[in-house]
């Protein structure tokens, strides 16, 4: 499926069901919700950039025992 038969696919999707897949991808990831920083607004480029280094170093994501 390329680029833009997934966006088209997203768009479709209900609300409930686009919240679904994202945590769902976000757990696969090992990214939890509200793990940001309290009180920090983040734009796109910083959200794009701490994805991309969590994903970077896969240790960052595995949780505190």
């Amino acid at each position: 499926m390329n680029k833009e038969e997934r966006i088209k696919r997203f768009k479709s999707m209900s609300s409930m069901r686009r919240q679904e897949l994202i945590l769902k991808k976000m757990k696969e990831r090992g990214i939890n919700v509200g793990s940001g920083v309290p009180n920090k607004k983040y734009d796109s480029r910083d959200v794009y950039e701490l994805i991309h280094i969590v994903f970077c170093f896969p240790e960052l994501r595995k949780k505190n025992k």
